[in-house]
């Protein structure tokens, strides 16, 4: 395997686990949240914020190091590229809906939890929260899902 074709295969990697357990993770919370059963909710929320921080996180970081090396493979300058001008904006919108969402996933745990501490249903900040949280999630997940076109058409948008 060449250097290029590594990296290139840590970046194909990269943006498969990032899409994937941002896809998973989201999915999973939207089920436990329609239970409405505080020790449901609970659980998954911790194990969402555990699986963003191992997975979302590392993978997120991945992405724009091995991003810039493939750049650099190609000899390829991302300010003339306007494809990758666009996918970092795009990114930059993921990543700017992700990191309150995961303030947001706390919250709702911690909320969840202090229900089932006090034996009482889950409070309306709850339900505020996750209706932020929901709407976070669509401009991200569009997001990265225009990143995957733009890696693979590469086209001049400018």
């Amino acid at each position: 395997m060449t250097r290029f074709e590594l990296i290139k295969w840590l970046h194909v990697l990269g943006a498969t686990v990032l899409f994937g357990t941002g896809l998973g993770t989201a999915f999973h919370c939207w089920l436990a949240h329609l239970s409405r059963e505080p020790r449901a909710i609970a659980v998954v929320l911790a194990n969402v914020v555990r699986a963003d921080w191992l997975f979302t996180l590392t993978s997120g970081i991945v992405q724009p190091v091995t991003g810039f090396m493939l750049l650099g493979e190609l000899g390829l300058d991302w300010r003339s590229e306007s494809w990758v001008a666009a996918s970092l904006v795009l990114y930059l919108l993921a990543l700017a809906c992700w990191l309150p969402v995961v303030h947001l996933q706390i919250r709702m745990s911690r909320m969840a939890g202090d229900a089932i501490d006090t034996g009482s249903a889950l409070p309306a900040a709850y339900y505020r929260a996750m209706k932020l949280w929901f709407a976070l999630g669509w401009p991200a997940f569009l997001a990265l899902i225009a990143v995957f076109w733009l890696m693979i058409a590469k086209p001049v948008l400018w």
